[in-house]
């Protein structure tokens, strides 16, 4: 199953780990993620070299479709990718195959492992296998207990469930969840996952901290003023009405995405580079975070819903006009929250997180503020000095930019900030892999360094837990924001951070 390389200087600047001989079984293979996203990475890491030979794809959901049908659909929906790389798909695609299953039917599990049996001995995939979980939340449970029910989960060291987010709507769910898991897998056998953990940027924040002296020794309260963690979208809800209703970005983004962005930034350093170890550090941070004002917690909170927006040639809905959106809905579309860190490294420095759709630009950024140095000497060109800032491109253009004071150009002591800006792409030739190249790589490595960890997600709703109930049992207290469309949210928002004299960063 080889292939020319396309990128001499992609393969020669990448040092991969050779993932083992490998059946990746998805559950759902009809459904969005498999086409738009699955299946595209399961291609570019064909294209570059670190499929092994022996590797298959068998795609699970009820549909009735054969194996030509679901190498079709998926054709189809990486066209222009083949279209690039021709002889390549064809040869990718011999190892798709497809199997009609119903995660609830036990003869459906029965055929499911006749298939696999066949699938390795013509594939030679030695029996490792990764089940992908792209199903529905409220058949996790189900899906793990039947695959264990059918012998596929008996051998940890050959077998592990993808389980892909959310798990759990809240930290008493979460917590049942994870006890049902375990009861038919080992921990060491599942692998949460959250694509944004995948992103090159993401994971340079570890390295960008533990591999240089000169940030590690002032990446604390010492040094650091505040840190700002955005996350913003330009798309509306788009299709996802249904989920979305029921979730809001609370859960939708800053539970997972945003919160495990804090986490590694925040984190200690590990004690060696293991994955245990670094799970170990992520965790103790959200162990120790807090809501700002945990009495009064609807101080350090703003949610917001957009409305309409947009222009006469481009005119956007609000979000209670989109299909399949309650005209009174009270779901929120951007959340703003100040959060603590209560430890040594962090104590007394303000975190703020925010998301949004329907805001001005596609951004996902870590900013640090650092504080002011404590006399002024020069006269600033802006008529008041600036604090530097480090600021952590995620995404979309991957990098990071250092702002610092220098001498404006003249006669006079006048400063002026300056931008210090690294780029992935300009740096190496190219733009980093999309989130799940990694994590699926990783998962059929049996890696778990950048997959969540059972207690960490119920740290995670724990730490939301006072807003989450409130929203349930005392919705006034939290109310809904109206924000104009492509604007940066409510102006409540903005107040949250001028109570301490700050400003939100406009990427």
């Amino acid at each position: 199953m080889s292939s020319p390389i396309t990128n001499p200087l992609r393969v020669g600047l990448r040092q991969e780990r050779v993932i083992p001989p490998q059946c990746l079984v998805i559950f759902g293979a009809s459904g969005d993620l498999t086409h738009r996203k699955l299946v595209p990475s399961l291609f570019e890491l064909y294209k570059q070299r670190r499929l092994p030979s022996e590797f298959a794809l068998l795609g699970c959901a009820r549909r009735p479709w054969s194996d030509h049908d679901f190498r079709q659909k998926m054709a189809a929906s990486l066209s222009d990718k083949i279209k690039e790389s021709p002889i390549e798909w064809d040869e990718f695609c011999k190892g798709l195959f497809y199997e009609p299953v119903n995660i609830t039917h036990r003869e459906d599990l029965i055929k499911l492992g006749q298939r696999l049996e066949e699938i390795d001995r013509l594939r030679a995939t030695h029996s490792n296998r990764t089940f992908y979980l792209s199903i529905s939340p409220e058949f996790y449970g189900i899906a793990c207990r039947s695959l264990a029910e059918a012998n596929l989960l008996k051998d940890p060291k050959r077998s592990r469930v993808v389980i892909e987010k959310p798990f759990g709507r809240d930290y008493r769910s979460a917590q049942a969840l994870n006890k049902l898991v375990q009861n038919y897998c080992q921990e060491s056998q599942v692998f949460r996952i959250d694509h944004y953990l995948g992103k090159e940027t993401v994971q340079n924040i570890l390295v960008l901290r533990f591999a240089n002296t000169i940030f590690e020794p002032i990446w604390n309260r010492n040094y650091i003023s505040s840190i700002q963690i955005t996350a913003a979208e330009t798309v509306g809800v788009e299709e996802r009405a249904g989920y979305y209703e029921s979730s809001g970005a609370l859960r939708d983004m800053v539970q997972n995405h945003l919160t495990q962005m804090l986490s590694i930034t925040a984190m200690e350093p590990p004690g060696h580079f293991d994955p245990e170890a670094i799970r170990n550090e992520k965790a103790k941070v959200l162990q120790a975070a807090r809501i700002a004002d945990e009495i009064e917690p609807w101080k350090c909170c703003i949610r917001g819903q957009y409305g309409r927006g947009g222009n006469k040639e481009e005119p956007l809905l609000g979000y209670r006009e989109e299909s399949g959106v309650s005209p009174s809905s009270t779901t929120e579309t951007y959340v703003a929250i100040k959060l603590f860190i209560d430890n040594w490294r962090w104590q007394g420095v303000p975190f703020y997180i925010r998301t949004g759709k329907r805001l001005p630009k596609r951004v996902s950024e870590v900013v640090l503020t650092f504080r002011e140095a404590p006399v002024h000497l020069f006269d600033a060109a802006g008529g008041s000095p600036t604090s530097n800032q480090l600021i952590l491109r995620i995404q979309p253009d991957e990098g990071a930019v250092f702002r610092f004071d220098v001498k404006s150009p003249g006669s006079g002591m006048r400063s002026r900030p300056v931008e210090m800006d690294f780029s992935y792409e300009q740096s190496f030739g190219e733009p980093s892999d999309e989130g799940y190249v990694r994590l699926l790589a990783d998962a059929m490595l049996g890696d778990p360094t950048l997959f969540t960890r059972s207690d960490e997600v119920e740290a995670a709703w724990r730490l939301y837990t006072p807003l989450l109930e409130l929203i349930e049992d005392k919705p006034w207290q939290l109310p809904i924001h109206q924000y104009e469309s492509r604007t940066w949210g409510p102006a409540a928002a903005d107040v949250l951070l001028a109570r301490d004299e700050l400003l939100w960063r406009r990427p």
